[in-house]
């Protein structure tokens, strides 16, 4: 999975559209979808992306690893660990965004 990928999975589980996401990290929308067709976003989009998103970049990296990443000596433990991580930076995303500008108090 690329980071585009990463991007447009979070986007789509916080069923943002492009131009919303786009809208909240500062670029066109042209650009998000060139990033979640598979161009390398800058680091300054890529930490708008993550921001906008309320997912650390980090995290967004870790969801790009694939199986053919591990080792063979590590296939079995990234099968039984990876879906869980997954599902753990969902959560960490939740689906709340709060309005651009709005910080929680």
């Amino acid at each position: 999975m690329t980071i585009g990928q990463a991007i447009k999975e979070i986007r789509k589980r916080k069923r943002l559209s492009q131009a919303a996401l786009a809208e909240r990290a500062g670029i066109t929308q042209t650009a998000l979808s060139q990033i979640e067709n598979g161009k390398r976003p800058g680091e300054k989009t890529f930490e708008r992306l993550s921001e906008a998103l309320g997912v650390a970049m980090p995290l967004i990296h870790l969801m790009t690893y694939e199986q053919k990443d591990v080792p063979a000596s590590k296939q079995i433990l990234y099968e039984k660990l990876f879906p869980v991580i997954k599902g753990l930076i969902f959560e960490i995303a939740g689906d709340d965004i709060e309005p651009k500008g709005k910080k929680s108090s």
